[in-house]
């Protein structure tokens, strides 16, 4: 990028852990970076290795949120492309909002690209689907309360376990203890299975099923305190007991007839309304 140019910061989704689980669209922009800012504390350094030679690569780990606001100013006046490299997913608890504040205050253009974040990831190494027909189609995204950040008074642990649905928990593996009985008093059963998973496709990755009311002593067990995400709820035991309607014979769509109904036509004759069709723009062509 030219210093003709207002320069960009782009806060590029990492993902869980494995280097080969960034986006194409993000680890392209690690490697046109003129800047990469990265946290070695939450990002595996294979992430940032295909950094150019030249780029000046800052570990954030030991900055405060103003210790950054001099590299995006330097992005607005030497027009300079910074790759701003978060774990997992930059909108699930990245602390990007008060970043991209600093860039709409100093004029830097900014821009995010997602990642893959905790929950699908240590679902996919558990082999087990959130949403199951019949038993959750339903996710919460939380965290324990009671912590060093301040939850909204209405958002508990409890609360939200009264629900009954697949939940997954970020941040909550150093007081184990409490996020078992929290999780139990809100109307799970003591059944209700569980999913551990600490550093998530890190090369030391560790997953770990119980019920819930072997959670706690779970965790202390093999001591997990940080970098673990808690998947709880009755839909990660009944996998493959109901079935979707979208692969039913029974089910028609616009690709495919029910069993008993007419075929649907071949899609090169189904008519399609052009994009951006209007009458105006019809009388146009």
């Amino acid at each position: 990028m030219s210093a003709a140019t207002t320069g960009e910061v782009v806060f590029v989704g990492a993902g869980p852990g494995a280097a080969d689980l960034i986006t194409v669209r993000g680890a392209r922009v690690i490697a046109e970076a003129d800047i990469v800012i990265w946290a070695s504390s939450l990002v595996e350094a294979e992430l940032i290795a295909g950094a150019r030679p030249d780029a000046e690569i800052v570990d954030s780990a030991s900055l405060p949120l103003e210790g950054v606001e001099p590299l995006y100013r330097r992005a607005r006046d030497e027009g300079l492309l910074v790759a701003r490299v978060h774990t997992g997913d930059p909108s699930i608890y990245g602390a990007t909002a008060e970043q991209r504040k600093i860039c709409d205050r100093l004029g830097v253009p900014h821009r995010t690209i997602p990642g893959v974040t905790a929950f699908a990831a240590a679902a996919a190494a558990a082999g087990a689907e959130i949403t199951v027909p019949e038993v959750s189609q339903s996710l919460i995204l939380t965290r324990l309360e009671g912590g060093r950040t301040p939850m909204p008074a209405r958002e508990t642990v409890r609360g939200f376990a009264a629900h009954g649905a697949t939940m997954a928990l970020y941040l909550s593996a150093a007081r184990n203890k409490v996020l078992q009985a929290e999780l139990l008093a809100g109307g799970y059963l003591s059944e209700t299975p569980c999913i551990v998973g600490y550093r998530v496709t890190w090369p030391d990755e560790l997953m770990l099923r119980c019920r819930l009311d072997e959670l706690s002593a779970t965790m202390a067990e093999h001591k997990l305190w940080k970098h673990t995400v808690v998947l709880v709820g009755p839909a990660l035991a009944a996998q493959g007991e109901t079935r979707s309607h979208l692969y039913h014979p029974g089910f028609r769509h616009e690709f495919r007839g029910a069993e008993g109904t007419p075929p649907v036509p071949a899609p090169d004759t189904i008519h399609r309304k052009p994009r951006g069709s209007s009458a105006a723009h019809q009388e146009q062509r």
